[in-house]
């Protein structure tokens, strides 16, 4: 077994991310809302749009953002720096349970991940886990240096909006 650990952000909402086998990304973190509002900041693309392209990446915006948030429904993702030179990603939902899990692919190239985001009550407040399965070691390893070493930050964002809504 290939298991790496590692936490980021406050003691509090703390980001965990491990990576489990040669193929497999599992991160955890408590958000401070309810199941159905955090569900709701990834199924509604008016709210999807306002966390998840990292600050960080300056210059570099999510142009646009289509998502039939169901199973058998389709998602794309457009970013770019405002000219015409853009880059998506796209794939569909396999399995959607409103306020609990939603499981799609990314289908841009052969080495997408299929990923799942749970999203289990705690008290009023949600444990999501983003849980991705790649098709080899060395597609894992890629996301690594690129997508999913946003993710923390993209979740520290994710938590910035969430205090901001109210159900």
């Amino acid at each position: 077994m290939n298991r790496q650990a590692s936490s980021v952000g406050g003691a509090q909402n703390r980001t965990s991310v491990e990576r489990r086998w040669d193929r497999e990304l599992v991160i955890t973190r408590i958000f401070d809302a309810p199941p159905i509002t955090v569900y709701r900041t990834w199924s509604q693309p008016e709210l999807f749009q306002r966390w998840w392209m990292p600050k960080s990446v300056s210059g570099v915006s999510l142009l646009s953002c289509t998502m039939d948030v169901r199973t058998g429904g389709k998602y794309r993702l457009e970013f770019g720096t405002g000219g015409s030179d853009t880059m998506a990603f796209y794939g569909k939902y396999l399995e959607v349970v409103p306020n609990e899990r939603i499981v799609w692919t990314n289908d841009e190239d052969e080495e997408g991940a299929v990923t799942t985001v749970t999203f289990e009550d705690h008290g009023g407040k949600t444990l999501l886990t983003f849980h991705e399965v790649y098709p080899s070691k060395e597609a894992l390893e890629e996301a690594l240096q690129g997508s999913a070493a946003a993710l923390p930050e993209q979740l520290e964002q994710l938590d910035a909006l969430l205090s901001g809504i109210s159900e």
